[in-house]
């Protein structure tokens, strides 16, 4: 089982969970996990019928499906491929989602800045201490902090030097 929110790390962590699961000839389940916007009407204590639950629902189902296209394209990945989409918060989602304590839970660790830690608690930190399976904590690809010195650079307005990315 592979967790996935569309980013770059997700994904790369996607292509990681696919491998896995060619290894060991099992399924590769990848989940999306979601929750309404500030926990309004579609929270869990209200009625599951909403509009704005329907819509969130939906929002999520096409996100997994694009996420899904844009790691593997039009060919398969060699294993059988199930999407999910789980109501919760990304970590307790996942946990939650595992069946049985021989299943491998694939995260990625993304990248962690002192800000990011402060706003979002690490989905990776929270399966590694709750899951009852197995942990395989993705980093990301190292084009991606080439990537995010760029992203930097270009918000900044400062030049970017061809020394500067990693080799």
């Amino acid at each position: 089982m592979a967790g996935t929110c569309g980013s770059l790390g997700s994904l790369t962590a996607l292509h990681r969970a696919a491998a896995e699961a060619r290894a060991r000839d099992a399924e590769l389940w990848v989940v999306l996990a979601w929750q309404p916007p500030l926990g309004g009407p579609g929270s869990r204590g209200s009625a599951g019928g909403t509009p704005l639950l329907t819509g969130c629902r939906e929002a999520a189902v096409e996100q997994l499906r694009e996420t899904l296209d844009t790691a593997f394209g039009d060919g398969p990945p060699g294993v059988t491929l199930a999407g999910l989409t789980v109501r919760g918060t990304p970590g307790a989602a996942l946990v939650d989602t595992v069946r049985d304590p021989g299943d491998l839970l694939v995260v990625g660790t993304g990248a962690r800045t002192p800000l990011l830690r402060a706003l979002r608690p690490s989905v990776a930190r929270y399966c590694l201490a709750h899951a009852p399976c197995p942990v395989l904590a993705v980093p990301p690809s190292p084009l991606q902090g080439d990537l995010d010195a760029v992203h930097r650079r270009n918000v900044w307005r400062r030049p970017l030097y061809a020394g500067d990315l990693a080799g």
